[in-house]
């Protein structure tokens, strides 16, 4: 082994290399304030092995980026480990750099002869901020697509050159595909390969100038071999602590949510999303552009930014006077309480915001939803994973409640997303719709003349709350019973998936009902068509009735003939008039019958819907 050593010790000359590194002298010794630099080359030396291994199974296309992610995050092994290193270390990166840079100007390391090295950390600074803007779209959810396109807006407000700066960003004049792409070009090439150059020329210019002492000296000068380099490796590994702490926090604490980093529902332009907020590290200009409205956000956005970035530039020349280095001390403790307190107003306004929070709220349960959704047995479609969540009855169905029927319709008493409509109830109460419960209400005589049936209609002075007031409010034990029968078998046609295990117990129960649907007794088919009785019915026909054709049929045209007529109260012809198309009422049916995927986790959000 030692000829082997000497060997390349002969070609390379690696004991020296290491000789002056490991015994690079320390004015006043070893110091904990030194290894903010290690810490830094540390994480990212992280970033790029990291960076790697989870560029090994991404694909950059606004069809397929999501899904890498969520295979990395939920299927890959390891994977949520690998993305959550990834995550933290880039955000403790952005603390580190601050923590190194109040560090060198406090002890005046930025001074001559170091000007040069000075410069090359403020612009691996700006890098290490570019690497996040970028890497922050690359999931392509929906918190990173709309809080980039937020962040790229600003480009579009340079006078002049603004508008083709921000088309040269983005990939063209619509977010999209090449804006991903080129994301993702900058992320894992162009500035990695600039970070790296800068990193080097960092440590050859530090390495030529030398530690600068902080004066005075508390202890004689030692070397960076042993005290200095355990020192760093101790520092190194709180640094990593910390990262795993912030990764394993939720299984920590209980908390339940996903380990590792965040990932939200697919990116879809056409979904507005208000809970889009920048990460914590540049919260701080999202609130400080709150102070510059209208045409004058230039300032905000970067004319004053561009000011201090100068003057942080022109430090280590205001440093050469000792007034300049107090001042040059004073302005960074000044804008990092600046920034500390705009972060802080930011998340106290938004903690205070009832329109963000509902937001925030409904980004979490469509985030567990399209990944339930993904897990199913169907997986994510060949269109890819945005259509999820589009083609999803239990996201979609609520939404198109709230837009088009809540005006005279409620479920369960609200709009079907939680809320309360401004617009009084005067229809049905829908939630449960055809089902033996909802139609044992509408044939019980205190209930059928409510605002949850017919009270708020023109019917309920009609032949059907007269039959229940009348007849049914009159029925023996015996007649009771037998009613409970018809509705079993009513309910029957529904084919609803909710009482799919009862009907199967009840087989005679069902056959029995249909029997007496059809008597002279019951008398239901005086005013309705059930099958192939009934010959001059006045009510909706009842065949499949509460059954996803029907059911579709009746929301497209409830004056068809087949239901109300002439007779239709108020309400539209949503599918003849095209007021919504057969995708959206297929939606809207499936949802009031409770057809969608279901696992645990859903069945909770469908019990206990919270306001959006």
């Amino acid at each position: 082994m030692r000829v082997f050593l000497d060997w390349l010790d002969q070609r390379t000359g690696y004991r020296g290399i290491v000789r002056s590194s490991l015994y690079e002298n320390i004015p006043g010794g070893a110091r904990w304030r030194y290894v903010w630099g290690s810490t830094l080359t540390f994480t990212l030396s992280v970033q790029f092995i990291t960076g790697l291994f989870l560029w090994m199974s991404y694909s950059p296309s606004s069809q397929t980026a999501w899904e890498s992610v969520f295979y990395i995050q939920y299927q890959m092994w390891g994977g949520w480990l690998l993305r959550g290193i990834h995550h933290y270390t880039a955000s403790l990166m952005t603390v580190l750099l601050v923590l190194h840079l109040m560090q060198v100007v406090i002890d005046g390391a930025y001074k001559a002869p170091r000007e040069i090295n000075f410069w090359f950390g403020l612009g691996l600074l700006q890098l290490v901020l570019g690497l996040s803007l970028t890497g922050y779209l690359l999931p392509w959810d929906q918190k990173g697509f709309w809080a980039t396109r937020v962040a790229t807006n600003i480009a579009a407000i340079v006078p002049v050159i603004g508008p083709a700066i921000q088309k040269l960003v983005v990939g063209g004049a619509d977010y999209g595909h090449h804006t991903l792409t080129r994301f993702f070009a900058l992320h894992a090439g162009a500035l990695p390969a600039a970070v790296i150059a800068l990193l080097v020329w960092h440590i050859i210019l530090f390495r030529r100038h030398g530690i600068t002492a902080k004066v005075p000296k508390r202890k004689p000068d030692g070397y960076f071999w042993p005290d200095q380099v355990l020192m760093d490796s101790v520092a190194c590994l709180a640094v990593m602590a910390t990262v795993l702490f912030l990764i394993l926090r939720p299984w920590i604490f209980g908390a339940g949510g996903d380990l590792g980093a965040e990932l939200g529902a697919p990116a879809d332009p056409s979904e507005t999303y208000s809970a889009a907020r920048p990460e914590w590290y540049f919260l701080f200009l999202f609130e400080f552009l709150k102070y510059f409205p209208g045409g004058t956000e230039i300032w905000g956005a970067i004319v004053i930014p561009s000011l201090i970035m100068g003057i942080i530039f022109l430090m280590p020349i205001l440093g050469r006077w000792r007034l300049g280095h107090r001042f040059n001390v004073g302005l960074l403790f000044s804008l990092l309480a600046g920034v500390g307190l705009l972060t802080y107003l930011a998340t106290a306004q938004d903690k205070r915001d009832p329109a963000y929070q509902a937001a925030v709220a409904e980004a979490e349960q469509n985030a567990h939803r399209v990944k339930a959704l993904a897990q199913s047995p169907s997986g994510i479609p060949i269109s890819g994973a945005v259509t999820l969540l589009r083609n999803d009855p239990l996201t979609q169905g609520p939404k198109l409640f709230a837009k088009n029927c809540a005006s005279c319709h409620r479920y369960d008493g609200h709009d079907g997303t939680g809320g309360q409509p401004k617009d009084e109830q005067v229809a049905s109460d829908l939630q449960g719709f055809a089902s033996r419960p909802w139609l044992t209400g509408l044939l019980d005589p205190q209930r059928i003349s409510s605002k949850h049936y017919f009270g708020g209609t023109k019917f309920k002075d009609g032949k059907m709350v007269k039959f229940v007031d009348k007849d049914v409010a009159k029925y023996s034990a015996e007649q009771k019973e037998q009613l409970k029968k018809v509705i079993a078998a009513l309910s029957f046609d529904a084919q609803l998936r909710s009482q799919h295990e009862v009907e199967l117990r009840e087989p005679e129960i069902i056959k029995e009902g249909k029997r007496l649907l059809v008597s002279e007794e019951m008398r239901c088919t005086e005013c309705h068509r059930f099958h192939k009785d009934g010959d001059d019915p006045t009510g909706p026909d009842l065949t499949g009735y509460g059954s996803r054709e029907w059911l579709i049929e009746f929301i497209s045209n409830s004056s068809h003939e087949r239901f109300y007529g002439e007779r239709n109260d108020r309400m539209p012809a949503f599918g003849a008039k095209q007021m919504l198309d057969r995708p959206a009422i297929s939606l809207l049916a499936d949802w009031l019958r409770g057809d969608w995927y279901e696992s645990k986790e859903t069945a909770e959000l469908a019990k206990s819907p919270k306001p959006l």
